[in-house]
């Protein structure tokens, strides 16, 4: 069964794709808010976490594309592919909301804890053009969930709906 190329915004693959991209749009957006128009400099983690929605982002558009032209199975192949990628960043969301609830250990690179210099002269050198963002450390809370923690739920709900609109383009194939 396809549906008509002509309005493919009534086919729950398409709702349930055009919802992940403009949550993923919409989250990227939302984050870089916070840190060029909030002052809240992200961390390595953080950055890392924005992986999947830059990638996110002209994947998820090339499957609505995809899908609007009728070929469902390479959409569906685009869903599940993002549905794998988000799956993977909830898992290091997960990571580094751990860390900052301080369950285990966050990376030598964002504690501030690696050896910065060998020597007195150079330690000081080093600590002048060094601003170590902290990841074991959340930035800023909302209602008790760190931003790495709103990264896990945004994750695992665009993981749902690329999982939805994957099964619905290979249904209606």
């Amino acid at each position: 069964m396809t549906f008509a190329v002509s309005d493919p915004t009534g086919h729950l693959a398409y709702k349930a794709g055009a919802m992940a991209f403009m949550l993923v749009a919409a989250t990227i957006i939302a984050a870089l808010g916070f840190e060029h128009i909030g002052g809240l400099p992200p961390c390595h983690l953080c950055l890392e976490q924005r992986y999947a929605y830059y990638v996110g982002i002209p994947v998820l558009f090339g499957a609505l594309v995809l899908l609007s032209a009728g070929e469902m199975r390479w959409s569906a192949l685009l869903f599940f592919l993002m549905a794998l990628v988000f799956l993977a960043n909830a898992g290091l969301g997960v990571y580094h909301a751990g860390a900052e609830w301080g369950l285990w250990p966050g990376p030598d690179s964002c504690t501030g804890t690696q050896e910065l210099a060998t020597s007195a002269g150079s330690l000081l050198d080093t600590l002048k053009t060094t601003n170590v963002i902290r990841c074991d450390e959340a930035a800023w809370r909302l209602w008790g969930i760190s931003l790495a923690g709103w990264n896990v739920v945004v994750s695992l709900v665009v993981f749902a709906m690329c999982l939805r609109a994957a099964a619905e383009s290979l249904h209606a194939d």
